[in-house]
């Protein structure tokens, strides 16, 4: 009875993941949950755009961790404002940063957007009222100043003759620090200013109490707040309607607004699209042959058993590639050689089953002593090989996370969620197809449905 409950379920699961397996899943958007379900392809499988950036700063200055992870989360936000939901941006080392933009058609637009060097600006907005500055925020509108950086923010879309020009009254490089903190159970954030700085807000501020004082990050309206008081000891703090996530947002974003350090492209390779479809292709025939030779093996070798291991593993394919959809992660070559790596350990663990099987047979054992029994000699050997093969594939993310080896990472993950995977159909999948069928046969009676 319990192997009944254990195929019912099993059903149910395969029902799902076949949905999410769609084509053209609509994903799901109920009960508050608004998550779209797509197959994420890689930058070599797609085509795309990969830059190598490196601190530009002499080889004697040090460069530290944090202002490499600053960078990197300055750049990887910027690429992400081009629309690319699947962008690639880690440490590559010490002083570089990868970044892979896969479907980028606008090359040049993306090298520009990740190594520009971004503009904090204090803006003087007292023309207007709060609920205007903070509808022009919400609005995402480009506005000019007349700041002129010898790196300037480019606007991609045209102006208007006519458009208001806000004078800047300081620049990110005078705020020295920008921190959350909590007053009267609020959250606010705090910041600190450099003496020029301090000056200069000390100035503006004692004049224009009741005005607002937007602070802009590339042209764009990070926040719109009111001068309450004048500031005159270079310190003062940000209030608001903040959430502790939303208050520290603002604080990174004031106090890494400008990337700590420059960086210089040093190399970037483009990958076409014809490529990326001729990769993808070649590797789903592959994937195919392979995955069919197996059937075949499977299935002629080991007989009936194999049968049911061939529906076992088409059951782990299915669920393995739901679950890529569905977390998701995106498939790059190397992922997909991981995926196809996975699929032989989830055979070798029905060989190991099925060859204790077999043994159990000819020790005069009935069927379902032998499936039992099979299984539960097999167990350790199935569990110290997959074990190894984890500990293995952590060793290889830990790496690809440090050195910026996104093929490494991909490789990785896929082949560690695959052996994961396959361990459930191992232990469970196999194991419950093999009682439903074979419980009632006499394997006595029909030896060459086991291969002995």
């Amino acid at each position: 009875m319990r192997q009944y409950r254990t195929f019912i379920l099993i059903i149910v699961l395969l029902l799902v993941t076949i949905w999410i397996d769609l084509p053209n899943n609509p994903g799901i958007h109920a009960l508050g949950i608004s998550k779209d379900i797509n197959t994420h392809l890689g930058l070599d499988l797609v085509g795309g755009v990969q830059v190598l950036l490196e601190a530009d700063v002499p080889a004697s200055q040090q460069v530290t961790d944090a202002e490499m992870n600053a960078a990197r989360s300055i750049v990887e936000n910027r690429v992400n404002g081009l629309g690319v939901a699947e962008a690639v941006v880690a440490r590559a080392g010490s002083r570089r940063i990868i970044v892979e933009l896969p479907g980028v058609a606008d090359q040049e637009q993306a090298k520009n957007t990740v190594k520009q060097t971004a503009l904090l600006e204090f803006v003087d907005m007292s023309s207007i009222t709060q609920p205007e500055a903070i509808a022009m925020k919400d609005a995402g509108d480009t506005i000019v100043t007349n700041y002129q950086p010898t790196t300037v923010f480019t606007p991609t879309q045209p102006l208007s003759p006519t458009q208001t020009i806000w004078t800047t009254i300081m620049t990110g490089k005078d705020l020295k620090n920008a921190a959350v903190s909590v007053s009267t159970g609020a959250y606010e954030v705090s910041f600190e200013l450099t003496s020029s700085g301090a000056q200069t807000f000390k100035d503006f501020t004692s004049t224009h109490i009741g005005k607002v004082l937007a602070i802009v990050l590339d042209k764009k309206i990070i926040s719109a707040p009111t001068i309450n008081d004048a500031i005159t000891d270079g310190r003062g703090v940000i209030t608001g309607n903040f959430t502790r996530d939303t208050a520290n947002q603002l604080a990174v974003q004031l106090r890494y607004g400008a990337l700590p350090i420059p960086l210089k492209i040093v190399e970037s390779n483009s990958v076409g699209p014809t490529l990326g479809q001729d990769s993808l292709r070649r590797s789903l025939i592959a994937g195919g042959i392979g995955l069919s030779i197996v059937v075949i093996f499977m299935a002629l070798y080991y007989r009936l058993p194999g049968v049911l291991a061939d529906l076992a593993l088409i059951t782990y394919a299915i669920i393995a590639y739901a679950l890529f959809r569905f977390i998701p992660i995106t498939l790059t070559l190397p992922g997909t050689a991981g995926f196809v790596l996975s699929i032989g350990m989830a055979v070798d663990a029905n060989i190991l089953i099925f060859e204790r099987l077999k043994e159990e047979l000819r020790a005069g054992r009935s069927l379902r002593q032998a499936i039992d029994l099979g299984w539960r000699r097999a167990w350790s050997s199935i569990r110290d090989s997959n074990l190894s093969t984890l500990i293995t594939c952590g060793i290889l993310y830990y790496f690809g996370l440090s050195f910026g080896a996104s093929i490494v990472k991909g490789f990785s993950l896929t082949l560690a969620l695959g052996v994961l995977v396959s361990l459930f159909t191992a232990i469970i999948v196999t194991r419950t197809f093999l009682h439903l069928v074979l419980d009632n046969i006499k394997s006595a009676e029909h030896p060459r449905w086991f291969g002995i």
